[in-house]
């Protein structure tokens, strides 16, 4: 990998600091709130979304340079990722009108992760991501509301389903110069589904100590892990 393409590209590395200060507060707003109206709880509020929002800008930029289906979906999903963050972070229960949201991001990615790979190629590699999904689903069925398990199976799917396409795609293009970048990919959809397992555990099962850190954490090294897979530079 060049250096050039480790920083990616010097328009983009102040978006990528910018990026990485917000998620950091965004995680440091979520542990230090301690009530809705705390100061901290809106620096959560504003970092959380803008977080996101500089990937798009990042991907955006990508795609400014020339047409890609693949980078398209991406910031698609994005935009679809900013309005679930803001839903996951208001008070009130917005829990399902998150779950839509980020459902369509595994949805657009899933489309992302198909233009120039096969889907399903790995049988055996969707199998063991069905079975873990619904292992999630199993463990937490007894503390879902009823009107929240089949919205809850079905995203546990879609997001299985999205991690296996990513893993599949890997190993589909290794070897080609697009190898590097498909790796990415593959590792922001397994930390995408650990952040996921997470969150639903802690909203509806356990108590986790630092959750917020846990569960951001993953989720913001997935979503810069998808916006970089979108740079062909990288090798």
């Amino acid at each position: 990998m060049s250096y050039q393409a480790t920083l990616d590209g010097p328009r983009n590395r102040p978006v990528h600091v910018l990026f990485f200060a917000c998620a950091g507060l965004a995680i440091l707003g979520s542990l230090l709130a301690t009530s809705d109206g705390s100061y901290w709880r809106w620096l959560h509020y504003l970092t959380k979304p803008t977080a996101t929002l500089l990937l798009l800008v990042v991907v955006s930029r990508r795609i400014s340079h020339g047409s890609s289906a693949y980078a398209w979906a991406v910031a698609i999903g994005l935009v679809f990722a900013a309005a679930g963050d803001v839903f996951l972070m208001l008070p009130g229960d917005y829990f399902l009108a998150g779950l839509v949201c980020f459902l369509l991001t595994h949805c657009a990615y899933i489309y992302a992760l198909t233009r120039d790979a096969k889907f399903a190629e790995g049988k055996g590699v969707f199998a063991a991501f069905a079975l873990i999904a619904l292992a999630v689903v199993g463990g937490l069925w007894t503390s879902l509301p009823e009107v929240m398990r089949i919205p809850v199976i079905i995203y546990a799917l879609a997001l299985g389903a999205m991690a296996a396409q990513a893993i599949s795609r890997a190993r589909q293009l290794s070897g080609t110069p697009e190898a590097t970048a498909a790796r990415f990919a593959a590792y922001g959809g397994l930390l995408f589904m650990i952040s996921d397992s997470i969150l639903a555990y802690g909203r509806f099962r356990y108590a986790i100590p630092f959750n917020a850190l846990w569960v951001l954490g993953t989720y913001y090294a997935a979503q810069w892990l998808f916006a970089r897979s979108t740079d062909d530079r990288i090798r």
